[in-house]
């Protein structure tokens, strides 16, 4: 072979063994697996701020508030049914009371939850009919009665028994069929011991009676009528026991209603005081009010709480000049608002006095400085019943603690 094909030829075969180890220690670096790309977590939506709540009355301090109006007892004689009766219409009805009672609406209507006290038990439709000493009332009562905005009745009274078990039953069966919850008197021995709780603008409410008396008539049943299980009497341990029993389910609110006194007394006994007293001193409750006397008593601030001693009548059919306390009648609200560690307290007390007649027939007809009504029976007299009302009213402190005129034309 010729020197230059030799050489051409180590050439190439060099360059070929060049090129293999070139390509043996260039080969190429494994590729790494991926990172995982982070998922990001969801950002929690933030909860929502609650929204205030409130409720009706004067303005709420909080981002929550309650109002509870509480009336004294529907009385009703013959004078007071008698001139409302009317041809009978196409619900049964007998009677048309929104004349009568009218007037309150507009302070109900003011109110997130209202309060009454059925004094009497209720008639059949069509009667019998019955005043003093053993009531049986129209029972076309308990339709107005909600008309105008109660929600609650309370029932133990001294009359709860005046038709025994029969008008007791026909009560709360005419109280169910109009929508207006009740307690104080039962169907059966277990319902005695489950607290009322009742809801108002998002707040349970627990109501909680007892009567000091049936006037000495027959129950057929000892448990039918709230009141002290040896002797009829207001039972303040029963209803404090009951009150544990409403917070255990959950009431944030309790108010205590105690039928007792003296009739016709415009100050309350040491009795009454100290039953009031009582309640509030087991820090369970925190509302408490008293009717029975048909007349208007102080109200008091005890310890931050309220008492009102005693309600007078709702309505009531005109008593002797020497009864005049039997005519004149006091609504009252009271105002809860929540505080920020979830308790609540009474932020507000505002009262309105009213009479039981204008322009010569009878009517509930509020007495208050605005006159949301007009006249009542006259300037004087309007002006009497109001003035009474607030001296009563403020005996024990009341106004200097905060309790107001209710003016419903500055709501």
């Amino acid at each position: 072979m010729e020197w230059g094909a030799r050489l051409r030829a180590l050439l190439t075969a060099g360059t070929a063994a060049l090129l293999l180890v070139g390509a043996a220690g260039c080969a190429p670096e494994p590729v790494p697996e991926p990172e995982p790309t982070p998922v990001a977590e969801p950002t929690p939506e933030p909860e929502p701020e609650p929204e205030p709540q409130p409720g009706l009355g004067p303005a709420c301090p909080t981002d929550h508030c309650v109002s509870v109006a509480v009336a004294g007892d529907f009385l009703f004689h013959e004078g007071l049914w008698s001139p409302f009766a009317i041809p009978t219409n196409e619900a049964g009805q007998n009677f048309d009371f929104m004349p009568l009672l009218e007037g309150a609406k507009p302070y109900l209507d003011r109110s997130d939850l209202a309060i009454c006290q059925m004094e009497t038990p209720l008639a059949p439709v069509g009667g019998p009919y019955a005043g003093y000493p053993l009531f049986s009332t129209p029972p076309e009562l308990a339709d107005t009665a909600k008309a105008i905005g109660f929600d609650v009745c309370t029932t133990a009274s001294n009359h709860s028994v005046d038709m025994g078990t029969e008008g007791l039953l026909r009560t709360l069966d005419k109280l169910d069929e109009v929508g207006i919850a009740h307690t104080g008197t039962y169907r059966a021995e277990a319902d005695r011991d489950v607290p009322l709780i009742v809801e108002a603008n998002g707040v349970k409410i627990a109501v909680i009676t007892s009567t000091f008396s049936i006037n000495g008539n027959y129950n057929e049943h000892w448990w039918q009528v709230d009141y002290r299980e040896e002797e009829p009497r207001v039972d303040p341990e029963r209803a404090i026991a009951k009150a544990q029993t409403a917070r255990d389910m959950g009431a944030e609110i309790v108010i205590g209603v105690q039928h007792v006194g003296e009739e016709y007394w415009t100050e309350p006994t040491g009795g009454q005081v100290e039953l009031a007293r009582q309640l509030h001193d087991s820090g369970l409750f925190d509302f408490v009010y008293q009717h029975h006397t048909h007349s208007i008593q102080p109200i008091e601030n005890y310890n931050g709480n309220w008492i009102l001693y005693g309600t007078g009548n709702f309505i009531s059919e005109s008593a002797p000049p020497e009864r005049q306390v039997n005519n004149e009648f006091l609504l009252t609200r009271v105002q809860f608002a929540k505080q920020e560690d979830g308790s609540w307290t009474s932020n507000d007390l505002a009262w309105v006095a009213a009479t039981n007649s204008q322009n010569g027939g009878y009517k509930w007809c509020s007495v208050a400085s605005d006159q949301p009504q007009g006249v009542c029976q006259s300037e004087e007299f309007d002006a009497g019943v109001r003035e009474r009302t607030r001296a009563t009213v403020d005996a024990r402190g009341a106004a200097e603690a905060g309790a107001h005129e209710w003016l419903i034309s500055q709501e």
